[in-house]
């Protein structure tokens, strides 16, 4: 046993310091968990932690039946193979100390450990952590845990984000390998903000992905087969354009020939028989109104706009009809990168709605000369008519495009936008000029 400091008790102020103290020791240890830890040969070898059963069993109702019930269990180990030796640590740290270390590579584990043993604090705690870190990325990881634990909060902040962000989410590398029960689901979700023709895209990339996890030639019939016929009719076909479908659609070999010729006459509308696809559009696909007519870019000598450290650009808006506001499109500048925290808030009681901070690379406008960069929120903000809002961001990173002759009041898809000048702008943007070229809403 190792050395243990002469009256350690003395120095530790309360009881949470002193169990904190014997965690992970052998002192007045009366248990011995053995687990799994990966090796670097990717050989699966044993760590063993000691503990004590009476910090663990006033923690748990699951160690208090294991220690002290009467089915007690008297040994002094005791193998633990569903476990994992990192995230067991932090679970045991959290019961000895009500301190955890959550990353994104632990949280799931934690999280499994802490439902399994009855610990609602540490389990409410891995819960905020992924609710805080959801994002496109990781959100088809994290909805699964989400539905297994039936947490009703995580898992329609999982379905927000998909919906906002689709595009990103079917993407992500976690896409692939979700089950087809929730691939179905995804599919059937009207509010989807993504083009029929990229989903359809990403289905047939999960269908090739299954193909080769199963080691079949990822044929149409194969694919067909995988995707089902109940997902495969949820697909929006009608939706798309004519060059989409011909593009994408006929060379994945997923539809039979009847189901080309009947998209073919609707194209051209003969058709005479209905369609088995849904034909409605995904109401999720955002919409941009722009309050611009006149765009500047920055010249070889400088100019506006410049981002000085502590600036920020700022501009109060107004709408006619209730609307869920996604994001602000940023102007930037050609191959540029930049470092923004975007805050909508109330701007009579100064409320926070959302915020949020990111790193964006430029992309060139479809529509426009400039370039900017989308910055979208991971939550709907719902703006009301009547109500004056505040839209605020603080930016790092090169001279960018700017907006001139902006418009006071411009209207998009029977939205009306009022814009006025802000107070907090302290970087010269203004109903006329500056940054915040558009809005992205539903």
């Amino acid at each position: 046993m190792a050395s243990v400091e002469e009256n350690w008790q003395t120095k530790s102020s309360s009881i949470g310091e002193r169990t904190k103290f014997v965690f992970n020791k052998e002192l007045m240890s009366d248990v011995k968990f053995i687990v799994p830890v990966s090796s670097d040969k990717c050989e699966i070898e044993s760590k063993v932690i000691p503990a004590h059963k009476f910090v663990l069993a006033i923690s748990s109702p699951v160690f208090y039946a294991m220690f002290y019930g009467p089915m007690a269990d008297s040994r002094d180990s005791i193998e633990l193979p569903d476990c994992e030796y990192e995230s067991l640590l932090e679970f045991l740290r959290f019961l000895y100390s009500d301190e955890v270390q959550l990353t994104g590579s632990n949280v799931m584990r934690v999280l499994y450990l802490a439902k399994k043993y009855l610990v609602p604090s540490l389990a409410d705690k891995c819960c905020e952590f992924l609710r805080d870190n959801l994002e496109p990325s990781n959100v088809f990881s994290i909805l699964p845990h989400a539905e297994k634990f039936e947490d009703k909060e995580l898992e329609n902040r999982c379905w927000e984000v998909i919906e906002l962000k689709t595009a990103e989410a079917v993407t992500s590398d976690d896409f692939v390998t979700v089950e087809g029960s929730l691939l179905k689901s995804v599919v059937k979700r009207d509010w989807l903000n993504i083009k029929e023709v990229e989903l359809f895209k990403a289905v047939d990339h999960w269908a090739k992905n299954k193909c080769e996890e199963e080691g079949l030639a990822p044929d149409g019939h194969v694919k067909r087969r995988i995707i089902g016929e109940e997902t495969l009719n949820e697909i929006r076909f009608p939706s798309m354009s004519q060059k989409e479908f011909a593009s994408f659609v006929i060379d994945s070999s997923i539809l039979n020939t009847q189901e080309i010729c009947d998209m073919v006459k609707h194209y051209n509308q003969v058709l005479t028989s209905p369609l088995p696809f849904a034909q409605s559009s995904r109401l999720g696909v955002a919409k941009r109104c722009r309050r611009f007519t006149h765009f500047k870019q920055p010249t070889k000598h400088g100019g506006p706009w410049s981002y000085p450290s502590g600036s920020q650009d700022s501009l109060c808006l107004q709408v006619n009809k209730s609307i869920s506001l996604l994001g602000v499109q940023h102007f930037g500048c050609e191959g540029g990168e930049y470092i923004v925290s975007t805050e909508i808030s109330d701007a009579r009681s100064g409320a926070s709605l959302v915020k949020i901070s990111g790193t964006y690379s430029c992309e060139k406008d479809i529509d426009h000369p400039y370039y900017g960069f989308d910055v979208l929120f991971n939550s709907r903000v719902n703006l009301e008519p009547g109500n004056l809002y505040r839209i605020s961001s603080s930016i790092k990173g090169p001279r960018s495009w700017y907006g001139v002759k902006g418009k006071i009041f411009f209207e998009t898809a029977g939205v009306g936008f009022t814009v006025s000048n802000s107070d907090a702008s302290t970087n010269g943007t203004k109903t006329t000029i500056g940054q915040f070229p558009g809005f992205i809403f539903h």
